[in-house]
């Protein structure tokens, strides 16, 4: 039954405010074990004020993130999350996923979706130490040398939709 689980494709959907706690635990967790150890304590202490349950339901509640969940098992196995004008805020895959495409589906998932990418020409991210070679696999090219910012490491990256008519 769980290799079945594993080989079953996730389902990808937009979260829910019941979503948000066991979301944010696993983005948590994610950014625990892979980016952390490349921040000072400023960043992780940053990175876990931005992903308070509260702090992430008030900026969907106000329009200001859209997240999808990928759902495996019956558990929440990654997310990504988009604000205003085109950024990507939060992506994550639990590391027992990874290497499996939940990523790319949820990039697609985004990219498929009218209501999220509107009239956008590009997407943007600011991308953890850990995460530039996945962004530049989705077709990402950084814009600007690593920087940081309260203590979290970034390299700002940015994705060219060309042609949306394809996409969608």
């Amino acid at each position: 039954m769980k290799m079945y689980a594993i080989l079953k494709p996730p389902v990808i959907r937009l979260l829910v405010k019941e979503d948000i706690i066991p979301a944010m635990d696993m983005v948590w967790k994610v950014f625990s074990e892979f980016i952390a150890p490349d921040y000072v304590e400023e960043g992780i202490n940053t990175f876990k004020a931005f992903i308070d349950p509260d702090f992430v339901t008030g900026k969907i509640d106000r329009g200001e993130f859209r997240i999808w969940g990928a759902f495996a098992a019956g558990k929440i196995v990654g997310v990504i999350a988009l604000r205003p004008p085109h950024n990507i805020a939060l992506f994550s895959v639990d590391g027992q996923y990874h290497r499996q495409g939940i990523g790319r589906k949820l990039f697609d998932t985004v990219l498929s979706d009218k209501t999220a990418i509107q009239d956008w020409n590009k997407i943007a991210v600011n991308a953890s130490p850990y995460a530039v070679n996945i962004y530049r696999r989705l077709g990402f090219v950084p814009t600007d040398a690593e920087q940081t910012v309260n203590g979290m490491r970034f390299t700002p990256m940015e994705f060219e939709i060309i042609n949306k008519e394809q996409l969608i």
